[in-house]
């Protein structure tokens, strides 16, 4: 058995997850759900039929044998190498229906000899009939019954228990006939019946298979090999051979083997595949390069500082995974459904039997308790949620969006405040030169002076020089005046560059817009003013304006002053603004507008975000933030992008629009339908076809997802 496990915040408790094989319904689920939570040690059991896996917190004394044979004694088993079991689940299920389908077409001609003339007698023989339907109905069949015991073993009842009872009492019936009791042979009902169910079970699981695609192409992704640079040359290894340190070679049109700092060279590397962000990013020695993304023009050597699990895309594979199959608020009327669904049917058979019966129509209440039967299937109901949750959270992971869990992306859509602290979210988070004053001799002397300079600002000011293609001078006594600023000699020409306290109209302009302004004099004479700040993000703008448009109201959080935050504020277009709040007081602040505004989001990246995000009903954490950040969040923008907030609160409203109207389908099938049965207005074969139909209608409608535009 190969688990997932993964620590718990409570380090006495880990999460386990591994998939299951051999569920038909969502009864079979729910069954296995409720034995797994009765293993000593299990404080919580999830199983979702659509993405076959068990996701557990248990005590980390727990071992993975007794969570398995929980799960056999449920009557299924564990999965170890599961796309192999499926395929040769699929592939046994194909020839069954092979099978299964000659026979039941002999059967059936066999069946109506009026309507078909030209078959020999000894086809329209009752023994014949038998004969060729013992195998559809025992061998075929034999899922069924023995889904239907370990069910009765277990006092639980499934949809394989509906088909059981239902077949076997037609072909029952049919051999009671052969022996006189009664009148009438309906092989060709229960071998019918079987096939359909068969054939749509093979239908549903292969449209299931392209729920998890996001997952099979992030898992295509990963690199096999890497060219390490170990003892003097380079060697080829395994990926499961790199270490944390080693340094690797990545060439032109390869792909980044794992995650690292580049040491030496520069390229440019598409990481479209995680950020969903289609133009290559320039990178230079220093800066960091995710694994399995791919390698345009240029060559370089990085040191791996993530390997194995460790990494991005092994993380994004991972939350991919888990919020599939997690369970969403919506799916709890399903479930209750569900578990009261299969007594209730069986309950209805035999009510609809007994009345049909006393009305003097024994056939027909055979028919039409065979028909209550097999109509009622609740996989429709199973499938209608987690089909959608596996595809949206997909389609998600696709853009740059990694949705947490199913209940995040849930209740994303219903959001009608939404909080964006400023630094690193809304600005970029780091200060650039955004307006000089003064000659351009200014920013070249002021530049040349901050090169020796190791206070925060001097970085903007010598890249923002650079950027506009100015040679920077060579600078001697250069002095760092504490609180005040910087002086030195360039061209024996003493100048001095920071802030002496004056105040005129200019500064105080550029100050009330949240800049920070420098002056560059010599002697007396003041030469210019440089402006610095930290700058809004692309985007953000109509980000804002957008969220207004759909009624939802922006604030904006900083631990800055009054005046730089009202000049932030009023660029992007927010109106409501808290300032100089202290990084403890952010969960507060959302608390007290979650009162007064209901359903709330917040969008951080620092570790002092983390409160605040999980004080909030959905966080959203910038991919560029700390871990603490992303584990605090709900739902993670990998791709930096702030309009990805927008693509968020889009794919949980179509998700949503999704998961109701298969719920609508589903439950309304069953309203409609199974009074039809039982009144005897449907054939119990073409119930055997709406079942099969209805869960494959609602699997395909899931999978619209894939198309939609966010």
């Amino acid at each position: 058995m190969k688990t997932i496990s993964k620590a718990w915040p409570n380090k006495n408790l880990v999460r386990k997850s591994f998939p299951i094989v051999g569920m038909h319904c969502a009864s079979c689920a729910k069954l296995i759900e409720r034995k797994l939570n009765k293993t000593p040690g299990v404080i919580s059991a999830n199983v979702n039929y659509a993405s076959e896996v068990a996701t557990l917190e248990v005590e980390n004394h727990v071992k993975d044998g007794d969570l398995a044979k929980a799960v056999a004694d449920a009557g299924y088993k564990v999965g170890t190498n599961i796309e192999e079991e499926k395929k040769k689940e699929l592939q046994n299920l194909k020839v069954k229906i092979i099978v299964s389908s000659i026979l039941s077409l002999l059967v059936f001609i066999g069946s109506f000899p009026e309507w078909f003339s030209f078959i020999p007698a000894l086809l329209s023989n009752s023994i014949t009939l038998l004969l060729l339907s013992a195998p559809v109905q025992f061998w075929a069949g034999k899922q069924f019954y023995l889904a239907t015991w370990s069910g009765l073993r277990n006092r639980a009842a499934s949809m394989d228990t509906l088909i059981a009872v239902g077949t076997t009492a037609a072909y029952g019936y049919s051999i009671l006939s052969i022996l006189g009791i009664t009148k009438g042979t309906y092989f060709d009902t229960a071998a019918v019946i079987i096939t359909l169910i068969l054939l749509g079970r093979f239908l549903e699981a292969k449209a299931k298979s392209h729920t998890s695609d996001a997952i099979k192409k992030l898992l295509g992704l990963q690199v096999k090999t890497a060219r390490v640079l170990r003892g003097g040359r380079e060697i080829d290894l395994p990926i499961e051979e790199v270490k944390v340190g080693d340094l690797i070679r990545v060439r032109p049109g390869e792909k980044v083997p794992t995650d690292g700092e580049i040491a030496e060279g520069q390229s440019s590397v598409d990481e479209s595949m995680v950020t969903g962000e289609s133009i290559p990013v320039e990178k230079f020695k220093g800066d960091m390069v995710i694994g399995s993304t791919l390698n345009k023009n240029g060559s370089f050597i990085f040191r791996a500082t993530k390997v194995g699990s460790e990494t991005m895309l092994a993380q994004i594979v991972e939350m991919v995974a888990s919020a599939q199959s997690s369970r969403a608020p919506i799916q709890r009327l399903a479930d209750i459904v569900s578990s009261y669904f299969v007594p209730i049917v069986l309950m209805l058979s035999v009510l609809t039997f007994t009345i049909w019966f006393d009305l003097g129509e024994p056939v027909r209440a055979l028919i039409n308790m065979v028909a209550v039967l097999i109509i009622a299937c609740p996989c429709a109901m199973g499938l209608a949620t987690p089909t959608a949750i596996m595809v949206g959270t997909g389609k998600g992971a696709e853009k740059g969006v990694l949705i947490k869990d199913a209940e995040a992306l849930e209740t994303a859509h219903k959001v009608k405040t939404i909080i964006f602290d400023k630094t690193g979210t809304l600005t970029l988070g780091k200060p650039v030169l955004v307006s000089f004053a003064g000659k351009t001799e200014t920013l070249q002397i002021a530049a040349s002076l901050e090169q020796g300079s190791e206070h925060p600002l001097a970085d903007a000011i010598v890249s923002g020089a650079k950027e506009r293609g100015i040679k920077l001078l060579k600078v001697i006594s250069f002095r760092a005046i504490s609180g005040k600023g910087i002086e030195g000699i360039i061209n024996n020409k003493k100048y001095f560059f920071g802030n002496r306290g004056e105040k005129n109209e200019m500064v105080q302009k550029l100050e009330n817009e949240g800049k920070t302004v420098m002056l560059l004099e010599s002697g007396e004479k003041i030469l210019g003013y440089i402006a610095v700040a930290d700058t809004l993000k692309e985007g953000v703008k109509e980000v804002i304006k957008e969220l207004e448009n759909k009624g939802i109201v922006p604030w904006m959080v900083t631990g800055d002053n009054q005046r730089t935050a009202k000049a932030i504020a009023k660029e992007a277009g927010i109106k409501n603004v808290l300032a100089e709040v202290l990084p403890g007081q952010k969960a507060s602040k959302v608390k007290e507008l979650k009162e007064k505004y209901g359903v709330i989001a917040f969008a951080g990246d620092g570790i002092n975000d983390a409160p605040a995000l999980a004080a909030s009903d959905v966080g959203i954490a910038m991919g560029t933030g700390t871990d603490v950040a992303i584990e605090s969040a709900g739902i993670t923008l990998i791709n930096k992008d702030i309009r990805s907030v927008l693509t968020a609160m889009s794919l949980s409203r179509a998700t949503l629009s999704v998961i109701k109207q298969n719920l609508f389908w589903a439950f309304g099938y069953n309203v409609v339908l199974i009074p039809a049965a039982a009144l005897g207005y449907l054939n119990p074969m073409i119930a055997a076809f709406a079942m099969a139909a209805s869960s494959i209608s609602v699997v395909l409608n899931s999978l619209r997802l894939k198309k939609i535009k966010i």
